[in-house]
C-alpha cells in the first residue's frame, strides 16, 4: 500500500477545517467546538493522524506560528477607544482574575480530581486562559451590550499570552526544580516581549 503524500493530507485537513468553520457558521456555534471534535476523532479517537510522526520537528514551530497568528489577528481588532472607562475592569480581569482562576482550578484539580500539586498548578495555569478563539464566538452568539463585549474581547485577548507565560513558568519550575532560574527566564521572556511589542 502506498503512503499518502504529506501535501495531500494537509490539503484534506485544511478542507476539513473549512467544513468545520462552515458548519459552525450554519449552526451558530463556536467553530472551536467542531474543530476540537474533529481533531479528537482523527487523532486519539481513530488513530488516523499522528502529528508528531507526520510533522516531526516542524510540529512545535507550526503550532507556535498558529498561536501567534490567532493572537495577532485578535489584537488587530482591539481599539483603545473601546477600553475607555473600562480600563480598570480589564486590568483586574487580566491580572487578579487570572490568579483567582489559576488558584481555583488548581485547588479543584488537587482536591476533587486528586492530582498532585505540581500537576494541579500546571493545569490551573493552562485552564486560566480564555483566549479569543473561545470568547469571540461566544460574543457573536450571546450578543451582550457593547460595553460588556468590549471588556470581554480585551480580556480574552490579553489573558491569552499572560496565561501562556504563566503555564510556561509553572512548567519550568516543575521541570527544573530551581525557582530562581525559572523566574529569571520568565522575566527575560516578558522583557523581550515588551521590547519587541513596543518596537
Amino acid at each position: 500500500m502506498h503512503e499518502i503524500p504529506l501535501a495531500l493530507i494537509l490539503a484534506a485537513l485544511f478542507g476539513l477545517g473549512a467544513v468545520c468553520q462552515w458548519l459552525a457558521w450554519r449552526l451558530r456555534l463556536p467553530a472551536i467546538l467542531f474543530l476540537l471534535l474533529c481533531g479528537l476523532a482523527l487523532g486519539p479517537g481513530l488513530g488516523w493522524l499522528d502529528p508528531d510522526a507526520m510533522l516531526g520537528e516542524l510540529l512545535f514551530p507550526l503550532v507556535s506560528l498558529g498561536v501567534a497568528v490567532i493572537l495577532f489577528e485578535g489584537s488587530l481588532t482591539l481599539r483603545w477607544r473601546e477600553a475607555r472607562g473600562a480600563g480598570r475592569m480589564i486590568l483586574h480581569l487580566s491580572s487578579i482574575g487570572v490568579l483567582v482562576t489559576w488558584g481555583t482550578l488548581a485547588a479543584a484539580a488537587h482536591y476533587i480530581v486528586g492530582l498532585n500539586w505540581s500537576v494541579a498548578l500546571l493545569f490551573g495555569a493552562i485552564g486560566s486562559v480564555t483566549g479569543p478563539t473561545v470568547v469571540m464566538p461566544m460574543l457573536r452568539s450571546i450578543r451582550p451590550s457593547a460595553r460588556v463585549a468590549n471588556v470581554l474581547r480585551w480580556e480574552g485577548i490579553l489573558v491569552d499570552p499572560i496565561g501562556a507565560l504563566l503555564a510556561v513558568l509553572v512548567y519550568a519550575v516543575i521541570a527544573s526544580g530551581q525557582q530562581t532560574d525559572s523566574l529569571r527566564v520568565f522575566a527575560l521572556a516578558i522583557g523581550a516581549g515588551v521590547v519587541c511589542g513596543g518596537a
